[in-house]
């Protein structure tokens, strides 16, 4: 075998050993990936995995917050002003958390519909949107600029 050849086999191997460690890299990091959705995307995308764990954002509607008077099952409507999701909680909701302010949830959608979500972020001041949040407002039409900036 020659020198030439023994390098070329070698190089081979390098390539495929490196094509094996990123495929068992991206498998082992598979599970952890969450995926943001506006209820616009949740609503007209088809197949939607029902046990993944993923986020939606969105406003909170006016008036859709109800506070649980025996425990600690949050429910509440999150809208990008196109379409609505209903989202359950059960947990504290977080102090800042109002309606008609921007949220993030996230968690899993129930075969009824039902966005079950396990974590509620909300934001942190007057002027705050989530980026992903304030795009798709804005891909939906319905952005007001004066009324939220980032």
């Amino acid at each position: 075998m020659t020198r030439k050849r023994r390098r070329f086999y070698f190089l081979i191997l390098c390539i495929i050993t490196l094509c094996v460690a990123a495929a068992l890299v991206l498998t082992a990091i598979e599970d952890k990936i969450t995926f943001f959705y506006s209820p616009t995307d949740l609503i007209l995308k088809k197949n939607m995995p029902k046990a993944q764990q993923i986020r939606i954002g969105g406003l909170v509607k006016r008036d859709s917050w109800k506070k649980p008077f025996n425990g600690l099952t949050h429910k509440f409507i999150i809208t990008d002003l196109q379409y609505d999701i209903l989202v359950s909680f059960k947990g504290i909701i977080p102090d800042i958390f109002r309606e008609g302010q921007g949220v993030v949830v996230l968690g899993r959608l129930t075969e009824n519909g039902v966005f079950q979500a396990s974590e509620v972020l909300a934001k942190h001041d007057e002027r705050y949107m989530p980026p992903e949040v304030a795009d798709a407002l804005k891909k939906s039409g319905k952005w007001k600029e004066n009324r939220i900036k980032q």
